[in-house]
């Protein structure tokens, strides 16, 4: 079994926490959420014991790739919520018992989609860019929303989702559906946590130039 790497964890951003207990990552994430690299830390420092336990528990890699990333995913909204009491030296241990049960939580509980349907691509989104497009996709006014989910996730042309728009009552040609997506894709990167722009995207990208945006939206 291949154990993903991920460069980020070499970034001097995530460096410099390497030194913080589990529970003073756990305390920065909970206190600044508009910051990314605290949770990027907590799974660059436990990817390795989840990842393996899905690859054990799923046998097609491209299901147990898409099945990590729900499972960080979701340990992204429980983390929120989570209260690590200080043991000593069991922390560690208890903070990776919580990891483990929302994990087997995932394994037995998640109907993974057929391969053939999954399109995610663990490199290129690793589920901390996932889970923060996500949020960010959140923050988009509902009809950039709409038109960038349109044209990352489902592949329509500007013509198509014009039409489909027109359909609805909107009063839109595809010239503008151009002009409104470079907009959205704009304020998506912009609604993006600094840091985990800087771990995960090149300088001055924007999302129709960034794969790793666009197979995160389309996840």
């Amino acid at each position: 079994m291949q154990i993903p790497n991920f460069p980020e964890s070499n970034h001097p951003l995530l460096k410099s926490l390497f030194h913080h207990s589990d529970r003073e990552l756990l305390s920065l994430f909970q206190r600044y959420p508009e910051q990314g690299k605290f949770f990027t830390a907590i799974f660059c420092r436990y990817s390795t014991i989840i990842y393996t336990l899905i690859r054990h528990s799923v046998r097609s890699p491209v299901q147990a790739d898409y099945l990590f990333a729900f499972t960080w995913r979701h340990i992204y909204y429980e983390l929120g919520g989570l209260d690590l009491r200080s043991d000593g030296a069991n922390e560690a241990a208890s903070f990776q018992n919580w990891l483990i049960n929302m994990t087997a939580v995932c394994i037995n509980e998640v109907q993974l989609p057929q391969v053939e349907s999954i399109h995610y691509s663990l490199q290129t989104a690793p589920p901390p860019l996932w889970c923060y497009i996500e949020q960010a996709l959140d923050r988009l006014p509902p009809m950039l929303r709409l038109m960038v989910l349109m044209a990352q996730t489902f592949h329509w042309s500007e013509t198509r989702i014009a039409a489909y728009l027109q359909a609805e009552g909107e009063v839109i040609s595809p010239a503008d559906v151009r002009v409104q997506l470079l907009q959205g894709y704009q304020q998506l990167e912009a609604a993006l946590p600094e840091d985990i722009r800087a771990l995960y995207l090149q300088e001055n990208s924007h999302l129709p130039r960034s794969k790793a945006e666009a197979d995160a939206v389309s996840s």
